[in-house]
């Protein structure tokens, strides 16, 4: 009896030896190193990014030295205003990606918007350009005035500490329709930017939700911002 309780000891301990083992060969991955010339294609679940990896630099984030150097040229689309393809939306109301050539029309200075020249809504649809959407005629910044030493956000006084109170009964931002362009929207390259023709460093799955097709290349922002929010 003593003999057969031995075996089955040593005959447990081998099991338990061989699960280890394979619990071992489970947790060995091979490692990729990524660098900013792999395709994103090529990357993979198991992957080890590198500081020269994390931007279009291709320098460790540690150096300064010789970067200016190190970062590819980098391409954009050269095709002028009216004439290029617009750019699907990342998301529902998402600004619009720039699809056109913006040589000599950034930066954007006070007195020197050329944006306005073809988007503003009473010259667009002749420009062949999108036009700029009520949002941007739109203040929804709330009024905000410092009276006998106190700040006043609408219509409630706003203590030392940024406390309004009760925000239950507040509209934080009252929107108010202007007659030209609100200044808060002028700097378009705030929002809006060209995009690169060149590969892309990290591959981007993201898919966007959009309420119907139309928000794919246009906006109805104003609408859904006057729907308002349900209250549960």
């Amino acid at each position: 009896m003593k003999k057969l309780n031995f075996l089955l000891v040593i005959a447990l301990l081998g099991v338990v030896g061989c699960s280890k083992k394979d619990e071992t060969k489970t947790e060995e991955k091979v490692v990729v190193k990524v660098d900013a010339n792999t395709q994103a294609s090529e990357y993979t679940k198991d992957r080890e990014y590198t500081e020269e990896s994390l931007s279009y630099r291709n320098k460790a984030l540690s150096s300064e030295d010789g970067v200016r150097e190190t970062i590819p040229d980098v391409d954009y689309n050269k095709e002028y205003a009216g004439s290029s393809k617009k750019i699907e939306r990342a998301y529902d109301n998402a600004p619009p990606m720039i699809p056109h050539d913006t040589e000599g029309m950034l930066p954007i200075q006070k007195g020197n918007n050329q944006c306005l020249g073809c988007h503003m809504p009473e010259v667009a649809s002749s420009m062949g350009a999108t036009p700029l959407p009520q949002t941007h005629f739109t203040n929804f910044r709330p009024t905000t005035i410092y009276k006998d030493g106190e700040l006043i956000k609408e219509g409630k006084t706003v203590s030392s500490d940024g406390d309004i109170g009760n925000t239950g009964d507040i509209v934080i931002a009252k929107a108010k329709k202007l007659d030209g362009l609100y200044q808060g929207r002028f700097n378009c390259s705030q929002c809006h930017a060209p995009q690169v023709t060149g590969k892309l460093l990290v591959e981007n799955t993201f898919q966007g939700g959009f309420r119907d097709e139309a928000g794919k290349s246009g906006s109805n922002l104003l609408d859904n911002i006057n729907e308002g929010v349900d209250a549960y």
